[in-house]
């Protein structure tokens, strides 16, 4: 089954060419069935590029899905057209007051590490939505530093400040081969690591009911389950593209700041090289189990959701 997201949305385009199925509105109404409800709140900067990595991964199951986007009520995006905004996210204020449930539902990384967690604007908002996943989302994922977030939220886990970016892609352990998050996966795998920032894995340990799945010895924790809460947090980048690091390296040195060459990366550390992906197929299989594990778990009516 496909991806259900709107003909106009850049990624139906982008998808199709790529050889996922997708379709509309109206070709979805033709199908009895009830697809699953998948919610982005996209906190990136490159709305447009972020809509794409996770629309492919979850529209690669034989489930349909169907796609909803959605924004902070009152940040303002500065890096993607006020047109596409307004076309096709939704406010989180407009979300809740609906009353809408998901099956699933995706918080991404922001670039704004930097900042302590008080310190981000609509802190106070996102709270509310951590809180609101409780009651009207079956299963909800954060990415990079919305994982550390929601994380910090529910277990009082801090992020501490990296002596110099972890850019690059690093070996990951399977550290709970049992579990269906990585049913399919190798006992090990590389993972795109793009942050200032890290979780110790001591304070994760400390947490009550928390288990780390994917971790390494140089980055540390990757993919942590929280089952109290229905939450799987990733603090690295699955979903990144072949050449979304090339562009975050380039950009740095365009703009003459610090920055090591991406590590394990380019083919012998050459920046002239062209980056080769060697984490597609675990992106698939993680974002692929996790579907498969909402659409066997969640109630059909969707009234039923966190009661």
């Amino acid at each position: 089954m496909p991806i259900k997201i709107p003909a106009d949305l850049p990624a139906y385009d982008v998808l199709t060419r790529e050889g996922v199925s997708v379709m509309t509105e109206d070709q979805a109404a033709r199908q009895d069935i009830r697809a699953l409800r998948i919610g982005l709140l996209n906190l990136m900067p490159k709305k447009i590029q972020t809509e794409n990595q996770f629309a492919r991964l979850i529209g690669a199951t034989p489930l349909q899905i169907e796609l909803t986007l959605i924004r902070m009520s009152e940040h303002e995006a500065r890096n993607t057209a006020a047109q596409h905004m307004e076309s096709f996210y939704h406010a989180f204020s407009e979300i809740r007051a609906s009353g809408q449930k998901f099956d699933g539902f995706i918080i991404t990384g922001a670039p704004i590490e930097h900042l302590p967690f008080s310190e981000v604007t609509y802190w106070d908002e996102l709270r509310e939505v951590f809180e609101w996943t409780q009651t009207h989302v079956h299963s909800t994922v954060g990415v990079c530093w919305g994982g550390m977030a929601m994380i910090n939220h529910f277990h009082g886990v801090q992020k501490y400040m990296l002596e110099k970016k972890a850019l690059g892609c690093w070996r990951h352990d399977n550290l709970s081969p049992a579990s269906h998050y990585l049913r399919g996966f190798s006992d090990d795998c590389i993972v795109p690591v793009s942050r200032w920032t890290e979780m110790r894995q001591p304070e994760i340990d400390a947490a009550n009911g928390l288990i780390t799945l994917l971790g390494s010895t140089e980055v540390g924790p990757c993919l942590v389950e929280d089952p109290a809460h229905r939450a799987l947090y990733v603090f690295n980048h699955l979903e990144y593209d072949s050449d979304t690091i090339k562009q975050e390296y380039d950009r740095d040195v365009a703009e003459g700041k610090p920055i090591d060459v991406p590590v394990n990366y380019y083919p012998e550390d050459d920046p002239a090289q062209k980056p080769r992906n060697r984490w597609r197929s675990h992106a698939h299989l993680f974002y692929g189990n996790w579907i498969n594990e909402i659409y066997q778990t969640t109630p059909y009516d969707m009234d039923e959701i966190g009661r």
